[in-house]
């Protein structure tokens, strides 16, 4: 295994390297041999694009690869300064200019090879006119490995040049001699540390390890450019989902559930009952939600599903078969409100049933708090419907069967966990009206078992969208006005008022004062927003709720958790200020009564993510086009699940295909052999230990 710790030697000690580079490496995040070999190249050049300078026409776009003859500088009449380099090729010579950068001179010499692209212009001749350059090798640099590949063949069709995320310490020439160094070397290291055999890679269709390291820094062709990234993507899932994996073996099988009995006593009961029929989505999310708690294992699932897919009626019906088993049930909400609007809801589907529900807040009195324990305490409680509350000190339940945690990122993940350790065999439930592509819950909740309710309940009507612009405001307000005057309430939405944006603040203010004199004078308004401490949000909601508001000027806070069926108009500047799934989640807190809802955005420009909200009110596919739009950064960033999970080289769309196998596979690792111990596992639990560290620790894995 000599060969495996080699690769983690510091970078100081490369070919090339030394004490002063090295610090300049570190400062790039590059500490090891092994972190130079996963340096990605930001961009490839195919030769077969690349322009001979002798045939680059004024008007076109150009990519040249020449030695540089000559530079200088030249002064112009209006005292702009011009940096100019001849550069030539096989076919002969071109100018490049650099209007106005004059201390480009201090990056390019005469001798070194360039690769520039950017416009061709004609003055005095044609001149190359570079966005942007790349100093291939120096011309006073050793190019015995260079010159075969990037010679006299710089403009033959096959020769691929890699170009660098670099800096000025170290420009490209400097990364490419260093591989140039050391790139064979470590590939013959790296040989060591293949896990996949022959099989699984024919499988897959991946190259091997070595091989796809080679082709990243040194790809022949394009498409073997693409099959490398393709295995290093499939690498980064894997290893991922192994780390995820391992999490789940401990959540389930290492804490082994309890087998609950079902009778159809009560299920039966409330299936009876119910005003509507279940869709095929919801009966098949039941399904395997039953197979789950009525096995020997634990579950721990995540259920999601859209606003007003029927998640809550899906998770009563669970919670009734931890009843039906003589267990209790416990439902957990972000907010008072939504806590009590549950168990308000459940309720009254509980009615024609014999099943005691309890309601446990921070905001009850204390006596009734008390009250509340006890019951929990002595099991008269069967179902638990509270806030942060049912996790505080003093709550003991009598036999804890089912643990439901509603808008579960909303909680942290210590704050989850809590829950579900009040009784460590009980199954747990999350559930999450913000809708995300299944790559992505693959990814970010691959530790749980995943139900989509990807179906609506026939009948909802749909909320009408429009895009205006600022100029359209007057007849907005106008139609609201219109539906105010039949009895109906309204949201006006503003960009979210941060901590550190005290402008924004004293503008929300400004505007709140100036709608209640003009626009809406005469109406009952109230403002809502971040900085308001918690009782006073409570109070304006619970005064939005029963009608003594007519419109809610407010932030983002009402994303979730506000649940008013005369409130169907909604109002949102700055559109252009909130994601997609951002905008879907406030449209969902309209269009639940009886007339249908109106959502107007307001902004400067219909944009393409404007447009596709406008589009549909399908919250997969609106989530699936953020994703595209804005990038999967945005979305890891938040980070949702207790860690940041960086993703290098895997695109969720581009190689979704291989989040299924990878997940797949690393789940069979650990059924087989949790502890990694296998002495054909060492090599994976190597790289897993690499690739995670501490992170792993922290989640009791390490």
């Amino acid at each position: 295994m000599k060969a495996l710790h080699r690769l983690d030697m510091p970078v100081q000690f490369l070919k090339g390297v030394g004490p002063r580079r090295a610090v300049s490496l570190q400062r790039m995040q590059i500490l090891t041999a092994r972190d130079l070999l996963y340096h990605v190249p930001r961009r490839y050049d195919d030769a077969s694009t690349i322009t001979p300078a002798a045939k680059a026409r004024v008007g076109s776009e150009a990519t040249v690869v020449g030695q540089v003859r000559s530079t200088g500088v030249i002064p112009t009449r209006a005292g702009l300064r011009i940096f100019q380099a001849v550069i030539q090729d096989a076919s002969g010579f071109i100018t490049c200019s650099w209007p106005g950068k004059p201390w480009v001179e201090r990056s390019v010499q005469r001798g070194d090879r360039l690769l520039v692209t950017g416009p061709v212009r004609f003055f005095h001749g044609p001149q190359l006119q570079p966005r942007e350059f790349v100093v291939i090798a120096r011309r006073d640099e050793d190019e015995r490995a260079t010159s075969v590949r990037e010679g006299a063949a710089a403009t033959a069709s096959g020769v691929i040049f890699s170009t660098y995320a670099a800096s000025e310490d170290l420009p490209q020439w400097v990364f490419r001699r260093l591989f140039d160094l050391n790139l064979d070397r470590l590939l013959r290291d790296v040989r060591a540390e293949e896990y996949l055999d022959s099989a699984a890679r024919s499988e897959l269709d991946l190259p091997e390890l070595s091989a796809a390291l080679d082709a990243l820094h040194r790809p022949a062709t394009i498409p073997r450019k693409d099959a490398a990234l393709r295995r290093l993507a499939f690498d980064e899932l894997f290893l991922h989902q192994l780390m995820q994996a391992r999490v789940r073996h401990q959540a389930t099988a290492e804490r082994p559930g309890v087998s609950l009995r079902r009778t159809n006593d009560l299920i039966r009961v409330l299936h009876h009952s119910l005003p509507f029929t279940l869709t095929g989505a919801q009966a098949r999310v039941l399904r395997e939600i039953f197979a789950d708690m009525t096995s020997r294992r634990r579950m721990n699932r995540l259920l999601q599903g859209d606003v007003g897919s029927g998640k809550t009626v899906v998770a009563l019906f669970a919670m009734l078969l931890a009843v039906e088993a003589g267990c209790q049930a416990a439902l957990m909400a972000p907010t008072s409100i939504l806590a009590e609007q549950h168990a308000k809801g459940i309720g009254k589907l509980l009615e024609a049933l014999p099943c005691t529900l309890e309601l446990l807040t921070g905001a009850a009195t204390a006596r009734r708090r008390r009250e509340a324990r006890a019951r929990i305490a002595a099991g008269e409680a069967q179902i638990v419907v509270g806030t942060h509350a049912l996790i505080q000190e003093g709550v003991e339940f009598r036999r804890l069967g089912l643990a439901v945690i509603d808008e579960q990122h909303r909680f942290g993940v210590r704050q989850r966990m809590a829950l579900s350790e009040r009784a460590p065999s009980a199954d747990t439930l999350l559930m999450s009206a913000t809708p995300i592509p299944r790559s992505l819950a693959m990814t970010l909740h691959g530790d749980l078992d995943l139900s989509i309710i990807d179906e609506l309940p026939p009948g909802r009507r749909p909320v009408a969208t429009r895009i205006a612009g600022p100029g359209k405001r007057s007849a907005i307000y106008d139609e609201l006005r219109r539906r105010l005057d039949r009895g109906r309430q309204a949201y006006l939405v503003f960009p979210a008022i941060e901590e550190s944006e005290r402008s924004d603040l004293r503008a929300a203010e400004a505007e709140f004062e100036r709608l209640c004199a003009e626009d809406f004078a005469g109406r009952r308004l109230a403002l809502l927003h971040g900085r308001l401490p918690a009782e006073e949000k409570d109070r304006i909601m619970r005064g939005f709720q029963r009608g003594a508001i007519d419109i809610l000027v407010t932030t983002t806070v009402v994303e979730v958790g506000i649940d008013v069926p005369n409130a169907n108009t909604m109002v949102i500047e700055n559109g252009e200020r909130f994601g997609l799934s951002q905008l879907h989640q406030l449209r969902g807190r309209i269009g639940r009564g009886e007339e249908g809802g109106l959502c107007v955005v307001i902004a400067d420009a219909e944009t393409d993510r404007l447009a596709a909200f406008a589009r549909t009110t399908d919250g997969f596919e609106i989530a699936a086009a953020d994703l595209q739009i804005r990038g999967q950064g945005d979305f890891f960033g938040a980070d949702q699940h207790g860690h940041t999970i960086e993703l290098r080289f895997a695109d969720l769309f581009e190689h979704q295909d291989l989040i299924g196998p990878a997940q797949e596979r690393a789940r069979r690792i650990v059924d087989d052999d949790p502890e990694l111990a296998d002495p054909a596992n060492a090599v994976i639990r190597l790289q897993l230990d690499r690739r995670f560290g501490e992170r792993a620790r922290l989640f009791g894995v390490g």
